[in-house]
């Protein structure tokens, strides 16, 4: 068993607190992403989409995970749940001190996520207290203008990375 912290960062101009638009524990968030095997490193060729309202039952004993695949090279079976609970947005001060933000924690038997995909249904605010809702994110960036705050804002050298967690 392994966890795996989504991280993500950005460059926020005059935004602070992006996340899913329904919080970091979005149930009808889509997680997408690739997995690589933990016996072969095969890459799995398609992304995987997980959410924390979607889930099935172990094939052992009681309890669920969100996602049970097979390794299409070696046949390996292998497991991703996400445990909530541990996600933060990514603000201006986290983004100013060139740190990321976790986003979901993984816990992965038998698979390794890796490339994350941005897509839409992101939310996040400006400075002067504007909410940007549903963003997309699937081009790497995000522009608009805040006219209460009368000012450009912007998303841009979005990055995403999955780290091992103790």
């Amino acid at each position: 068993m392994v966890n795996f912290t989504l991280m993500i960062t950005a460059e926020l101009e005059n935004l602070t607190n992006l996340q899913p638009q329904g919080g970091c524990d979005d149930p009808n968030f889509s997680y997408l992403f690739k997995l690589k095997c933990g016996r072969c490193g095969e890459l799995s060729q398609k992304e995987t989409c997980v959410l924390l309202n979607d889930t099935v039952p172990l094939p052992v004993g009681k309890g669920t995970t969100h996602l049970i695949q097979k390794c299409k090279f070696c046949g390996r079976d292998g497991t991703v749940t996400m445990i909530p609970g541990k996600g933060k947005p990514l603000t201006q001060e986290i983004t100013e001190s060139g740190k990321s933000a976790p986003l979901m924690l993984f816990d992965c038997r038998g698979y390794e996520p890796v490339d994350f995909v941005f897509r839409d249904g992101w939310k996040v605010e400006s400075l002067e207290g504007t909410k940007f809702e549903n963003v997309d994110l699937s081009s790497g960036e995000y522009a608009e203008y805040d006219e209460k705050g009368e000012c450009p804002v912007m998303i841009s050298n979005l990055r995403a990375t999955f780290e091992v967690t103790k």
